[in-house]
């Protein structure tokens, strides 16, 4: 049995990763892939002297044998794997529980699309160690709240991961490198975009990072954020820096991050509520509509079996978002997909009114109130019923009130930012030509260098 994990899970080219690595064989080596169009073998290193070392909890260092290898200058920017093969190892595969480590080569700037990787949602549900922050919790006294060790297996790829499995997709589990960012980035390389990647803590500990950019991506699951990234995406924002969240369940809690980046602390509840959550103001009194423009807790999840879902009913067929994909107002995309694209959980904004039967959705007067940015404009809606397994409580109302809906917007705070209101967009996006062409039309105009986007094909 092997595993292992990084001691830092980014490193620029020509940099030193130190890999932590505990196996019962005398020996082992570690073949290094790029994530691509599948995995990519950049190099492999000679059999290793193998060490042994015992797991700790989930909120421990593991403080495992070190292994320290130089990043050659070439190697590109990219989501890498380091695959630690035993003599008798099984063959590396995306979603592997064990034998593997991922970690991210930073870029110098010169693409100006970056892709955000969440590494603290994969590790918040993280269950190497026996728990995470859902199950057998170890908490924190100060910061109060749950807490996580970064360094252990896991994080993305090579650990046990917590939650219900995906009903559509079995081959991996949601909270997962494989689930949703490995297609999205296997999609933005097969059809020529060069995007370079970081890490959400290199967001946090790089205050000039976001700068060298145009366009900032993030994709699937991105739940967890600490303050100082949030408080940067906003500033890159403010600043004329464009973002575009192909997820929901966005920058739900907020964690604190300790130890110099070690672990980190989520306080998720408590008698006086939890003082993580972004939006109340027993919480952080920052709601994270003002980020992306949308907020899960107007939306809702279905976590278990199939969902039940008419698809994101397009709004404004004539924004540039829409151009040449063919729909109307009122017309339905994503329904008959596997899976169908209002996903497992969902971000919308305040609705006052959805009339289903014409197709058409209401903005809230009072979204301004929830926090929902001046100018949002929204692009497409998708209701979710009365069957929705959750429908969480908001402001004016309680659990299951009033219109929950995903929420396709965009709006624009000298930087524009767009929101696709749900979890499994990268799963649709082969399958979709509607949800690719959008795709496709918001990357590339919001990497525009300067101007409205626009495109001279029309519907």
């Amino acid at each position: 049995m092997i595993r292992g994990y990084p001691q830092s899970p980014s490193v620029f080219p020509g940099g030193r990763l130190v890999l932590c690595i505990a196996t019962d064989a005398p020996r082992f080596c570690i073949a290094f892939h790029r994530w691509g169009d599948g995995f990519i073998t950049m190099h492999e290193t000679a059999w290793l002297d193998g060490r042994n070392a015992q797991p700790r909890g989930a909120a421990d260092d593991w403080h495992w044998p070190q292994y320290a290898f130089d990043i050659p200058q070439d190697w590109p920017s990219g989501v890498y794997v380091a695959h630690l093969r035993e003599p008798d190892s099984a063959p590396l595969d995306v979603a592997m529980t064990s034998a593997a480590a991922l970690f991210v080569v930073r870029g110098s700037g010169r693409s100006g699309l970056l892709y955000k990787i969440p590494l603290a949602t994969y590790h918040a549900y993280n269950c190497t160690g026996g728990g995470c922050f859902y199950v057998s919790q170890t908490f924190s006294k100060d910061p109060p709240g749950a807490r996580v060790s970064l360094q252990r297996p896991g994080g993305g790829i090579g650990g046990d991961t917590w939650g219900a499995p995906d009903h559509y997709d079995l081959s991996s589990p949601r909270q997962t490198f494989a689930h949703w960012d490995a297609r999205f980035i296997r999609w933005l390389l097969r059809t020529g975009h060069a995007p370079e990647f970081c890490t959400d803590l290199d967001i946090h500990r790089d205050a000039d990072l976001l700068s060298r950019y145009r366009l900032v991506l993030s994709v699937g699951h991105d739940e967890y954020w600490s303050e100082t990234t949030r408080d940067r995406m906003e500033a890159f924002v403010a600043a004329g820096g464009n973002a575009a969240f192909f997820g929901a369940n966005l920058c739900w809690w907020r964690i604190r991050v300790v130890e110099e980046g070690r672990a980190i602390v989520c306080h998720q509840g408590g008698p006086k509520g939890a003082y993580d959550h972004w939006w109340p103001p027993t919480g952080a009194a920052r709601p994270e509509d003002a980020l992306s423009g949308v907020s899960y807790r107007h939306g809702g999840g279905w976590w278990d079996g199939p969902r039940e879902t008419d698809g994101c009913v397009v709004q404004d067929a004539g924004h540039w978002v829409f151009a040449g994909t063919g729909l109307r107002n009122g017309e339905a995309f994503g329904k008959e997909t596997s899976p169908p694209v209002v996903g497992y959980e969902c971000d919308g904004a305040p609705l006052d009114a959805f009339d289903a039967q014409a197709g058409v959705a209401t903005l809230s007067k009072d979204a301004a109130r929830c926090g929902t940015p001046p100018g949002f404009h929204l692009l497409a809606a998708g209701l979710l019923g009365p069957g929705w397994q959750e429908r969480p409580p908001r402001e004016m109302h309680k659990a299951g009130e009033g219109i929950h809906a995903a929420t396709m917007g965009i709006f624009t705070r000298k930087g524009t930012v767009f929101s696709a209101g749900t979890t499994d967009w990268a799963q649709v996006l082969e399958q979709d030509v509607h949800v690719e062409r959008i795709t496709r039309n918001v990357i590339d105009g919001l990497l525009r260098p300067s101007g409205t986007p626009h495109f001279p094909y029309g519907n």
